[in-house]
């Protein structure tokens, strides 16, 4: 007899437990899934705002050489006079010392017209690069620093960017 009791016992106790624990599983699992979705949400938010922030060109001021276009965290963009329309002349050793710019969408400043710029894919790494009216962009390893311009006149073929810059053909 009391081992129908302790049969009886335990096997209502399992049935509550199983009933228990299977109305919990689809609030947890929703629950799960709300935090999944917000931590989706909240992860796509920062990276649209950390697209939008490094698309932003901008202007600054220095004043030897005026206005020049510098990325978003102000470091100046150069062109390379020994560049061709939509090719880029600049590879290895030179490629180290003056780093490609790239960005898929551009916000431009105030006096530049979005239109003039482009994107080409390099012949040497195929990566993708920046260029303002045809002519790739870089950046200058020794610009250690927001507004600085140590790459302007280099070897007379480094040159920084303005709504001015033209390019002999």
């Amino acid at each position: 007899m009391k081992t129908k009791i302790h049969f009886r016992t335990i096997l209502l106790a399992g049935i509550l437990f199983a009933g228990c624990s299977s109305q919990e599983k689809p609030e947890s699992s929703d629950a799960k899934e709300q935090a999944q979705e917000t931590t989706t949400e909240v992860n796509n938010e920062a990276e649209k705002d950390l697209a939008e922030s490094d698309t932003e060109l901008q202007l600054m001021e220095n004043e030897k050489i005026g206005k020049y276009l510098t990325n978003t965290e102000g470091m100046a963009l150069y062109y390379f006079a020994k560049d061709q329309p939509n090719t880029s002349n600049c590879s290895g050793d030179c490629l180290e010392n003056w780093p490609a710019f790239y960005s898929e969408d551009l916000s431009v400043p105030e006096g530049f017209n979005k239109e003039d710029f482009g994107t080409i894919t390099r012949a040497d790494n195929g990566e993708k690069q920046t260029t303002y009216k045809g002519y790739p962009l870089y950046y200058f390893v020794k610009d250690g620093a927001s507004g600085d311009v140590k790459g302007q006149g280099v070897k007379d073929v480094w040159f920084i960017v303005n709504s001015e810059t033209s390019f002999a053909q």
